[in-house]
C-alpha cells in the first residue's frame, strides 16, 4: 500500500448485511438481480445470506430459496454467514461455497446476537470451520464488536488479538476484524490490525467497517496500509445489525472502490457499474442510499461529443 499497484479484495455484503437490518422485505428475485448486478460489476466474493432463525431476522427467511434461485455463478464465491452449528448445517445443505461464523468480542452483545459469550462464540465458531471443513469446504470467521460495544463501551484490543490467535488454530481461510457499530478511527484501525496479523500470521487479515460517525472509508485505507487484504462493504451504504443499537450502515462498496481505485489500487470492480446497480437498489428500497459516490457529478469529468 505503500505505492500504485496493489490490490485489495472487496467482498460485497449487502444482500445480507445491507438487507438485515431494513424494515422493507425484499423479494427473493430483487434479492438474486442484486447479486447478479454486483457480479456484473467485478465482484467475485458475496455474502449472499444468512442462516439465522428467520423470526429474528425476517430478511433472511428466504435464504435457501434465494439460493436456489441464484445457482452457481462462475468464478463467484457465495459466502453464507452462520452464528451456530445448526445455521452451518443450513448453510451447507443450501449449497454455499464458504461459511461465514462469528465470535463476538463482548459478553453482552455475544449473548444478545447469538447467545454466546466471548468464549463460547469462539469455540463456536471454531467447530463450524471444523464442520465446513469435514464437508470439503472453508470458512471464514469473523469477530464482531471488535473496536468497540453497544453496551461494554471499550474493548481491550489484547483481548481480539486473544480471539484471533484461538480461532486460527482451526484454520479458517481468514479473520476478519469488525466495527460493528462504527466507532472505530484509523490510528485504532492500525494498531489492531497489525497486533493482528502478527498473532495470525500467515493467515490474512480481513476488515469489516459501519460508517456510523463518518470514519468508514478512511478505517478501510487505514486497515489496507496496515496489511489487511479484504475489506467488506455493502452496496449503497445499507446495513445496520438489528442486535446492535445505533449500527448504521455498512461502509458503501462505491465509495471504497473509489477510493482505491483513485490511489491506484486495483479492486476488480467497475465504478460506473457499482453506481448503476446503486441506483436500481434506491428504486427497489424506496429511498436514497448513503452511499456518496452515485450522488456526485463523474470524475474526471466525462468528454462532451
Amino acid at each position: 500500500m505503500q505505492h500504485a499497484g496493489k490490490t485489495i479484495e472487496i467482498v460485497e455484503v449487502g444482500p445480507r448485511d445491507g438487507l438485515q437490518n431494513e424494515a422493507l422485505l425484499v423479494s427473493t428475485t430483487d434479492k438474486v438481480e442484486l447479486i447478479r448486478r454486483c457480479i456484473a460489476a467485478g465482484a467475485r466474493r458475496i455474502e449472499v445470506a444468512s442462516f439465522v432463525n428467520p423470526r429474528k431476522v425476517p430478511q433472511m427467511a428466504d435464504a435457501e430459496a434465494m439460493i436456489t434461485a441464484l445457482g452457481r455463478p462462475v468464478g463467484v464465491t457465495r459466502i453464507g454467514l452462520v452464528l451456530n452449528l445448526r445455521g452451518a448445517e443450513r448453510a451447507l445443505a443450501a449449497g454455499v461455497d464458504q461459511l461465514g461464523a462469528v465470535a463476538v468480542a463482548s459478553d453482552t452483545f455475544g449473548v444478545r446476537n447469538q447467545g454466546q459469550d466471548t468464549w463460547q462464540s469462539v469455540a463456536e465458531a471454531k467447530a463450524i470451520v471444523a464442520m465446513a471443513q469435514a464437508a470439503g469446504r472453508v470458512a471464514q470467521v469473523t469477530i464482531a464488536a471488535a473496536f468497540g460495544c453497544p453496551f461494554e463501551g471499550e474493548i481491550d484490543p489484547a483481548r481480539v488479538t486473544e480471539m484471533a490467535r484461538q480461532l486460527a488454530e482451526a484454520g479458517p481461510c481468514e479473520v476478519a476484524l469488525a466495527d460493528t457499530i462504527g466507532v472505530a478511527v484509523p490510528v485504532q484501525v492500525s494498531a489492531l490490525v497489525s497486533a493482528v496479523r502478527a498473532a495470525i500470521a500467515p493467515l490474512p487479515v480481513r476488515v469489516h467497517f459501519h460508517d456510523t460517525r463518518g470514519t468508514g472509508v478512511a478505517n478501510a485505507w487505514a486497515a489496507a496500509k496496515a496489511g489487511a487484504v479484504t475489506v467488506d462493504a455493502s452496496l449503497g451504504g445499507l446495513g445496520g445489525c438489528p442486535f446492535a443499537p445505533g449500527a448504521a450502515g455498512n461502509v458503501a462498496t462505491e465509495d471504497v472502490a473509489y477510493l482505491f481505485a483513485r490511489s491506484g489500487v486495483e479492486t476488480g470492480l467497475d465504478l460506473a457499474k457499482l453506481i448503476e446497480a446503486s441506483h436500481w437498489l434506491s428504486s427497489v428500497m424506496g429511498k436514497a442510499m448513503p452511499a456518496s459516490l452515485a450522488k456526485a457529478v463523474p470524475f474526471p469529468p466525462q468528454a462532451q461529443p
